[in-house]
């Protein structure tokens, strides 16, 4: 797992690196707001970054809005890091578009509890955006199917794979959840239906032998 971080202060920026390095993570260090911006939005960049508050150029608050306003780097997890503690200052950043808030000076354990959160958190996003393709993939493989049915043109049966051929609705069946319920339209029931219905009726009062 990558994690970026923007820290401006040298001595809190080494100390960030060392302890993520220590965990196992690969750390991408920069020094201010527009640095970590424009990392973020490099193909492949971390999707989990440490950004302090304030900073020259673009603070954390302002890179966390540009993030989620972006849609390549809305699913990021951002861990705000800053002095600022009180309660206004914590919903700001949330609102802002902060995955995650920890004050200065930052316990240890905490931190790693919360970038382990934010791990776990990005793993299942990326989980879940493998199977939205696989779903995509197969549905679209499915609609090619659907397009290359060979039908009888007189009886409308469908050839399947087996070479035999089947009534529409009863191929269709296996192949998805779709039902059928069956009715008579107009035009069957002018041309087919009502003169049979006649039949019988005339059949019916015709005059005995």
């Amino acid at each position: 797992m990558r994690v970026l971080i923007a820290e401006d202060d040298a001595v809190s920026r080494r100390l960030l690196e060392a302890r993520l390095a220590k965990w196992g993570y690969e750390v991408l260090s920069t020094k201010d707001g527009t640095e970590a911006w424009a990392c973020l939005q490099e193909p492949g960049s971390p999707q989990l970054a440490i950004l302090d508050w304030m900073m020259p150029g673009l603070s954390g608050l302002d890179v966390c809005a540009l993030a989620r306003g972006n849609a390549a780097t809305g699913s990021k997890h951002l861990i705000l890091l800053t002095a600022r503690d009180s309660r206004a200052d914590v919903v700001s950043g949330l609102t802002a578009g902060a995955s995650d808030y920890m004050t200065k000076p930052f316990d240890v354990e905490e931190l790693r509890a919360r970038v382990q959160v934010g791990q776990r958190i990005v793993e299942l996003q990326t989980s879940l955006a493998e199977r939205v393709r696989e779903l995509e993939a197969a549905l679209s493989h499915v609609k090619q199917l659907q397009g290359l049915l060979p039908i009888c043109l007189y009886c409308k049966k469908i050839r399947n794979d087996k070479n035999y051929w089947q009534q529409v609705e009863a191929y269709i069946m296996e192949r998805s959840a779709a039902r059928f319920s069956h009715g008579i339209c107009p035009d069957c029931y002018e041309k087919l239906v009502k003169p049979e219905l006649e039949g019988i009726k005339n059949l019916a009062v015709a005059p005995q032998a």
